[in-house]
Parts: structure tokens; sequence; C-alpha cells
């Protein structure tokens, strides 16, 4: 029998473990060992991304095969790539060679990240999204942490070893996910072809509604706090009396708000429906980038507060949304076509602010993404009308 709460704790842990050692990995651990084998600025850049772009790719596949072999087997399978890949990096002694390990190390999560969601999601239909938002917290701790705790390991180890202490960390995974029960009846699926189940995954996800208007979402909530994740730092250091440490400390409140209220947001989804939490977020995300560029200190951290708000009530609502609207047996696609937008907004996060700041002030790009928000929170509102349908 399956226990959700249960289930529910050690997949949580599961995923904690490996995310915090897994982004301790990347910043600010992997662009200094990248520089110190001798790495230009943009093969450094193509180092540090070429794992999210292995997610773009990869993840509607292997949620595809995890709908047919089931979840627990993949989750083990990406287990044994977080465990072994950070041993390798101590043989690792070019450039090159650290950008073919990262993008076998974006297996991992191209392999975790829709399966475990897909899982979470399945192990009951009540207060699904509640559940998801505290799955989803996991993650979100694990970003906060993690930097800081690679740096204080790079005060006394070599960049190489400190992958080894990643690699022996990521054991603590182990336990929850071997105890971990499968979620799924597997029975009917293994009477159907491979190539008859894999065109009807990619026929149903791209049909289904839901899943590319909550992978828009995450894409467009993604897009603007990576952008200003990658700018505000400078936009605060360019103002009279900017400092760095204003920077930091927005955005440390804007993740530490999203983190506490993460499972309000998923609790308001539940008891109202998507709709509302997805309206009510987007609201929240116009009106701080609209207040972002005004850089009146009382402004600046309202804005980071508004912004936490709204990341809290978007994203659990949105992968609840697409867990109810796709169709039951092909969930590990429809999350893996999400996660792959996910991933999307990350990279266009930086790369289209960027171009754009190339052409217009912060203030008019950041103005800009507030009305585009708007309208779409208005589309939103309109097309679920507070309620899945």
């Amino acid at each position: 029998m399956l226990r959700p709460k249960a289930n529910l704790a050690k997949i949580f842990v599961a995923d904690f473990v490996l995310r915090f050692s897994y982004q301790m990995g990347k910043s600010p651990l992997l662009p200094l060992f990248a520089a110190a084998l001798g790495a230009a600025e943009m093969l450094t850049g193509l180092i540090v991304a070429v794992s999210t772009f292995t997610g773009v790719l990869l993840k509607p596949f292997f949620g595809m095969l995890s709908d047919r072999s089931g979840r627990r087997i993949w989750l083990l399978i990406s287990l044994v790539i977080f465990l072994v890949t950070p041993f390798l990096y101590q043989f690792i002694s070019t450039p090159e060679a650290l950008f073919v390990l990262r993008l076998f190390h974006g297996f991992a999560t191209a392999i975790f990240g829709p399966v475990s969601l897909a899982y979470v999601a399945e192990l009951a239909d009540k207060n699904r999204a509640t559940r998801l938002a505290i799955f989803g917290m996991a993650r979100a701790l694990a970003a906060f942490g993690a930097p800081l705790c690679a740096g204080l390991a790079l005060t006394y180890l070599k960049p190489e070893k400190v992958f080894v202490l990643i690699g022996f960390m990521s054991l603590a995974a182990a336990v929850p996910l071997i105890i971990l029960d499968e979620s799924q009846n597997l029975a009917a699926k293994k009477k159907q072809s491979f190539s008859f189940h894999a065109l009807a995954s990619i026929r149903l996800s791209l049909q289904t509604t839901g899943i590319w208007l909550a992978g828009f979402l995450e894409f467009l909530v993604f897009l603007v706090t990576y952008a200003v994740k990658a700018f505000l730092p400078f936009f605060i250091m360019s103002q009279e009396g900017g400092t760095v440490l204003q920077a930091g400390i927005f955005l440390s409140i804007q993740e530490g708000v999203h983190i506490i209220f993460r499972p309000i947001g998923g609790r308001v989804a539940d008891k109202k429906g998507p709709g509302v939490a997805l309206f009510l977020g987007l609201v929240m995300l116009a009106v701080g980038l609209a207040i972002l560029p005004l850089m009146v200190e009382l402004m600046i951290l309202s804005a980071a507060i508004i912004l936490g708000l709204a990341q809290a009530m978007v994203l659990p609502a949105s992968v609840a949304l697409l867990a109810a609207e796709t169709q039951t047996g092909h969930r590990g696609a429809g999350m893996g076509f999400y996660g792959a937008l996910r991933n999307m907004g990350k990279v266009g996060g930086s790369v289209i602010t960027g171009a754009l700041l190339t052409e217009f002030t912060f203030s008019s790009v950041f103005y800009g993404y507030a009305v585009i928000v708007a309208f779409v929170a208005i589309a939103v509102r309109m097309r679920l009308k507070y309620s899945i349908t």
C-alpha cells in the first residue's frame, strides 16, 4: 500500500541531498575549476550552462521512459549518476574534458527532475498542490544554502577535492531512494509496444493545453527571476549609494520569502483552485517587477518580498495544474516537457535580458516584463476561471 506522507518524506530527503550536492558543484565551484583549467570566458559559460541544455533536450524522453518502466528504477539510475560523476572530476585536466563530463552530469538532473515530480504528483490526488509545494522546498533550500557551503569548502580544499566531497555527500540519498515504494501500476503498460507508448506520450503531451500553459508560466517566471538574479546587482551598484551587500540582501530576502510561503501557495491552489493561485501570483510578479527599478530602499525591499510571494504562488500551482490535466500513464512525459520549458526560461533569463539591455535601459526592460506578466495574468484568469475545467 502506497503511503503518501512516508514516501513524500523519503523523496524530499533524497531530493534535498542530491540537489544540495549538485548545486555545490555549480557555483562558485564550477567556474573557478574551469578557469583553473585554462577555460576562456565563453567556454566557461558553456561549461556552466551545458547541463541545463541537457535537461531541455532529454527531460521529456526520460519522463516517458519512467511512465513505461516505473518511477523508482529511473530514480535509482539517476542516483548512480549523481554518485559516480563527482569522483571523475579529479581526473579532468582540460576544459574540453570538463565540458563533456558536465554534459554527462546533466543526465542526472534530466532524469531525476521530471521523474520525481511525477512520483510526488501520483502519491495521492488530495492536497496535490500542497504536497508539490512542500517537495519543491527541497530544491529551493538546496539552492539557498549550497553556494555558501561550496564557498566554505573551497577555503580549505582544492576544487577537485570538493567534488570528491560532493560524491560522498550524495551517498546520503541512497537509503531513502532504495526504500521508496513504486507509485504506479505498470501491468497494463508492459503490454504496449515501446513505439506505441512513445508516440502516444508525444501526441498527448503536445495536445494537452495544461502542459503548455504550466510550462509557459514556469518559463516566464524563471525568465524574469533569473533576469533579476543576473542583472539586478549591476543596476543597484550603478545607483548612488548602491552596494553589493544590498543586492545580496535583496536576493536572500526574495528566496527566503519564496521558501517560507511556498506551502501556503500550494494550500491556496488546493483550496481555491490553481487558477486563483496563478492569477494572484502573476499579479504579484507584475507589481514586483514594476517597482523594482524605483530603487528607493523601502521599494526595493518590498519588491524582494513581493517577488518571493509571487514565486510561492505560481510555481506549486502550475505543476499541480499540469498534474491534474495530464492523462494518467503519461504524467512523466508531461513533466518532462514542462521541465524542458522551465530550463529554457533559466537560460533565456540571462540571454534574452542581456540582449535587451544592449538597446534599452534596465527600467524599460523590467517595466516591459511587468506589462507582459500583467497581460498573461489576465489571460490565465480568463482561461481557467479560477478552477480547472
